[in-house]
């Protein structure tokens, strides 16, 4: 555990203090109804750099990255992408800032009627129309190779585990050569060894790659292996944001409730 912390700590080089943050979400408010999910949210990622949010379920984690991602609007607030407001862009723009963004969803979200290749293959297929057949395959087991999965690139999801399918959203996320990974509860669902695989391929894909990553989790022991920093929400507000020795010293009733109990 120490040595997983040790390395995801020195994943922020110092060369980006004083760099604009490539994701910057400023007073973000966003209510459902009249269920007030965030109120005033404001969180910052820089390259190379992973944060967990974590919270209880329905504290407006996922929706946090779908207002990142653009698939939600804020009521109020704004959320830059590389110091571009995602707001004041057209489609096109906003299509384009999209492309620099993996996302793996919750439940690995794999098309069931496609194997595992062509799974990965589906971005590739729709944003690089210049790339041949024969370098779309290739590009594949690459990718494939990266996560550990090249000998299952004919299998359907269903053949495989809950874990692997992970592994193969992860290669999907990383079709486009993201700048900015965003990871859904990447270890929901799954057992403790198949999540410590998850943890440790997160961190290698990190450190080959030093894309911005922010991850939404309620696994404590994940998000203290993987991020540089947490940030607990609570009630819609972030309550408190540091290492995980930060959350640990913190003299909030709710901080140290949640960690005890997570």
């Amino acid at each position: 555990m120490a040595a997983a912390c040790d390395i995801a700590a020195k994943q922020t080089k110092p060369e980006q203090e004083g760099r604009a943050p490539v994701v910057a979400a400023e007073n973000l408010h966003k209510t459902f109804g009249s269920h007030n999910v965030l109120n005033g949210v404001s969180l910052q990622v820089n390259r190379g750099e992973t944060l967990a949010v974590l919270g209880r379920s329905g504290t407006g984690k996922s929706v946090l990255l779908r207002l990142i991602i653009g698939l939600e609007t804020p009521d109020s607030g704004s959320v830059r992408i590389n110091g571009q407001d995602i707001a004041e862009l057209d489609l096109d723009q906003t299509g384009e800032i999209r492309k620099k963004m993996g996302f793996l969803f919750q439940h690995a979200a794999l098309y069931d009627s496609l194997t595992v290749g062509e799974n990965v293959a589906f971005p590739l297929e729709h944003h690089k129309r210049d790339m041949s057949r024969s370098e779309r395959s290739d590009r594949v087991k690459q990718l494939l190779a990266e996560v550990g999965m090249e000998g299952d690139l004919r299998k359907m999801p269903s053949d495989i585990s809950g874990g692997m399918q992970k592994r193969v959203g992860l290669a999907r996320a990383l079709a486009l050569e993201p700048e900015i990974l965003l990871l859904d509860e990447p270890t929901a669902g799954l057992d403790p060894i198949s999540s410590e695989e998850i943890n440790e391929l997160i961190l290698k894909l990190q450190r080959e790659r030093q894309m911005a990553s922010i991850v939404v989790t309620h696994d404590i022991h994940s998000a203290r292996t993987i991020a540089n920093r947490l940030a607990l929400l609570n009630e819609g507000d972030v309550l408190i944001e540091g290492t995980f020795e930060d959350l640990q010293q913190s003299d909030l009733e709710f901080v140290q409730e949640f960690l005890k109990k997570s």
